[in-house]
């Protein structure tokens, strides 16, 4: 029998995963590898809703802080990283929980996505991104599916830097990186909980956090990171808040309007993270959010933890 856990706490951004994993964790005896493609980066702590000094006291935090802003990261990186920390954290004898909303992360680690190794070339990288700003994302992702239709099919458009990696791994093998990709299922029982709002509860969530996030200095944040040379043209700087607050140190919008375009940003990032985290996976414990959902989360993780009947692989259970 397998008897290595790991719980894995998923939903769109702004549900309230990091309160409810701080709560699962000091319970059970847990520690939180991140899957969050932005708190990698070092000095993005508001942007990005990294957890607080004191809040990584209290749960110890892996995966947060890894690389300077102008730094590449590749998945498979971030697989190796994430494997590695889940498995120290074992050897303590503690519980591992995965939680973010970067769902390729996710999925990545927990379906193990054997992903080609191709270091990226940020000249090469940068020249694509320019193509995408000047072009339009639809006319790269247009090249992406002339060579790779079944990962062009599999991709938003509106996400470049899949697009470009999709690129980038085409143009370095000549295959199709949805032909170098395969899955072995990691040597963990796993418990997945998803997170769920009613979407209009979440957007009045989303906008009150972007408030909040201006309020205690995300414009000096992101003034700091440009200070210290970090290009608007960084995968690091695209991300949400980052983008649109660099379109007003330029002067191409007023602040309203920056903020304006965050919120509207993030609702969209929300819409897209729900085709990786789908309400009607089945392998997802889904917890519909209009309270607290701790009770009900602490309940699947207490049954998970007495159970002596999981086997390798994907594992759905309720209380």
């Amino acid at each position: 029998m397998v008897s290595r856990p790991l719980i894995v706490i998923v939903g769109p951004t702004a549900v309230g995963k990091t309160e409810l994993a701080l709560r699962l964790g000091g319970e059970f005896g847990g520690e939180v590898i991140s899957a969050d493609s932005r708190q990698i980066y070092k000095g993005m702590d508001i942007g990005t809703a990294k957890p607080t000094a004191e809040e990584r006291r209290r749960v110890p935090h892996h995966l947060v802080d890894l690389i300077e802003p102008d730094e590449g990261f590749t998945l498979v990186q971030y697989q190796e990283n994430a494997y590695e920390a889940i498995d120290e954290v074992l050897s303590r004898g503690r519980l591992p929980f995965l939680v973010g909303g970067t769902g390729l992360y996710v999925k990545a680690l927990v379906e193990g996505f054997s992903v080609p190794r191709v270091e990226p070339k940020m000249a090469r990288r940068r020249a694509l991104l320019k193509e995408a700003r000047e072009r339009g994302a639809e006319a790269l992702h247009g090249r992406l599916k002339e060579v790779d239709p079944v990962a062009a099919a599999r991709i938003d458009p509106q996400n470049v830097r899949r697009v470009v990696r999709a690129l980038e791994v085409y143009e370095a093998t000549g295959q199709p990186i949805s032909r170098l990709q395969r899955k072995e299922p990691p040597p963990y029982r796993i418990l997945k909980i998803g997170l769920n709002r009613e979407r209009k509860a979440l957007y009045r969530r989303i906008d009150e956090r972007v408030d909040r996030m201006m309020e205690v200095g995300l414009l000096e944040e992101v003034k700091r990171l440009v200070e210290k040379g970090y290009g608007y043209d960084l995968p690091a700087m695209s991300g949400l808040g980052y983008k649109q607050l660099g379109l007003y140190l330029r002067g191409e919008v007023d602040l309203a309007e920056a903020v304006r375009m965050i919120k509207s940003e993030t609702r969209r990032f929300v819409r897209q993270q729900y085709k990786w985290f789908r309400l009607d996976d089945e392998t997802i414990n889904w917890i519909e959010v209009d309270g607290d959902p701790y009770a009900e989360a602490r309940a699947l993780v207490g049954a998970f933890s007495r159970s002596d009947r999981l086997s390798l692989g994907m594992c759905s259970i309720r209380p």
